[in-house]
């Protein structure tokens, strides 16, 4: 179907309009979600949270970008409201004793408590891998992961960030640099 026609449709309040934009772009961005947040039960509220702004915006919707790439914008600036939001939760609740948790957690892959299991490995990896991705800065690490992960081309993230293009290959060239360093002794143990 084509983007316009269901915008339309949804304009004049076509019930299963909405439906069927939500049945096409859900995974989308639920995927968009999950990846910023790490957290199952957070990417589905906000991703309802973006269908819901998706619904009430939809109105004064521009035709300027693509139907997906205007989901993509809303679902990224409702994932980092929803980080902030966490983040001054935890620092209001004075909640420093669960950080310290978190930081045991993060053992080093290949230590004798994890075993030889080579599937336990590969997921204290990923771990370590995302605990780096999460803690590039925002901007880098939303470039990152629509391109790395949700496969955008430049052009698209730009428009996903409001950026330029150069904009979006710097950050992405930052955002590889601090990897690799992040995980160089990653690297040397395997």
């Amino acid at each position: 179907m084509n983007e316009d026609d269901l915008i339309e449709r949804i304009r004049a309040d076509d019930p299963r309009a909405f439906k069927d934009l939500f049945d096409s772009n859900v995974s989308l961005v639920y995927n968009v979600c999950l990846r910023m947040l790490g957290n199952r039960q957070d990417a589905e509220d906000v991703t309802q949270e973006v269908f819901f702004e998706a619904y009430k915006s939809l109105k004064r919707f521009r035709f300027e970008s693509k139907l997906s790439t205007w989901l993509y914008r809303i679902a990224v600036n409702r994932s980092l409201n929803h980080q902030r939001k966490r983040k001054l939760e935890r620092w209001l609740s004075f909640d420093f004793d669960s950080l310290d948790r978190s930081d045991k957690d993060s053992d080093a892959p290949g230590m004798p408590e994890n075993g030889p299991d080579g599937a336990m490995e590969k997921k204290d990896t990923e771990r370590i891998v995302r605990a780096a991705i999460n803690s590039l800065p925002d901007q880098q690490r939303l470039a990152l992961l629509l391109h790395r992960y949700e496969g955008l081309s430049y052009e698209e993230i730009a428009k996903v960030m409001g950026v330029t293009v150069a904009s979006v290959e710097s950050r992405l060239h930052r955002a590889k640099q601090a990897l690799a360093k992040k995980l160089l002794p990653l690297k040397k143990e395997l």
